[in-house]
C-alpha cells in the first residue's frame, strides 16, 4: 500500500472539508424546498379547495346525520 505523505493527507482532508460544506448547503436547500409546505399549498390550490370541499360536506353530513337519528328517538 503506498504511504501518503503528511501534506498529501492534509490537502485530502481539506478538499474532503470543502466537499462536505458543499454537500451540506445543498442538503439544506433542498430540505427548505421540500418543507416549505406554502409553496406546496400554492402549487396544488385546486386540490385542496375541493379537498376541503369535500370534507366540509362529508363532515356536516355526518353532523346532520347524526342530530336526525337523535330527533327521530324522542
Amino acid at each position: 500500500m503506498p504511504t501518503r505523505s503528511p501534506e498529501e493527507i492534509r490537502a485530502s482532508i481539506e478538499a474532503n472539508r470543502k466537499e462536505l460544506g458543499t454537500s451540506i448547503e445543498r442538503l439544506r436547500n433542498e430540505v427548505a424546498v421540500v418543507t416549505d409546505w406554502r409553496a406546496h399549498l400554492v402549487a396544488h390550490q385546486k386540490q385542496v379547495v375541493i379537498g376541503a370541499a369535500v370534507a366540509g360536506f362529508v363532515i356536516g353530513g355526518g353532523i346532520a346525520a347524526i342530530g336526525g337519528l337523535f330527533r327521530r328517538r324522542r
